[in-house]
């Protein structure tokens, strides 16, 4: 069990007077599963990018995450998709992949096709697939069901229940 503390973060983003957080103070559990819910823009993620370290802020966090943020960026689309998901989780097996797409209702055959010609759908299942294979790792999840359908959507919302 370890934990994430967030003491005194205070953040706006350049340019802009409005604070999106301001002297805010918590700790995390690491084996919590936690969901943040909220308007738009009321900073959701950019909290998981704080996270991340990708914004400089005041204040301290802190533990001994490793954190994992999705959707990851794919930077060659034209890529099969099993090697976009080996260079996520290089030491996943075959078998732990082929598990994990069943789990989702995605068949195999689609990490041989280039990344881009799958569905939105097929693309946020073979990322997620991805994800939950890496061991270890603080897992933070944007949006997840985005450019699902109904029924996919429940498919995902079984898995994650799951995990």
């Amino acid at each position: 069990m370890s934990q994430i503390s967030v003491n005194d973060l205070s953040f706006c983003y350049d340019g802009s007077y409005d604070m999106v957080f301001e002297h805010v103070s918590f700790q995390m559990d690491t084996d919590w599963k936690l969901g943040f819910t909220g308007r738009n823009g009321c900073g959701k993620t950019t909290f998981l990018n704080l996270l991340m370290g990708k914004y400089p802020y005041e204040g301290t966090i802190s533990g001994p995450a490793n954190f994992d943020y999705f959707p990851f960026e794919v930077t060659d689309p034209r890529a099969p998709a099993g090697d976009i998901v080996s260079g996520i989780c290089p030491d996943a097996q075959e078998w732990q992949v082929s598990r994990e797409l069943n789990l989702l209702e995605v068949p195999p055959e689609v990490l041989w096709r280039p990344f881009e010609t799958l569905s939105n759908g097929e693309q946020t299942k073979v990322l997620l697939a991805a994800l939950f294979l890496k061991a270890d790792h603080f897992l933070l999840l944007d949006e997840p069901t985005n450019h699902l359908d109904a029924r996919a959507r429940d498919t995902v919302a079984g898995y994650l229940r799951r995990k």
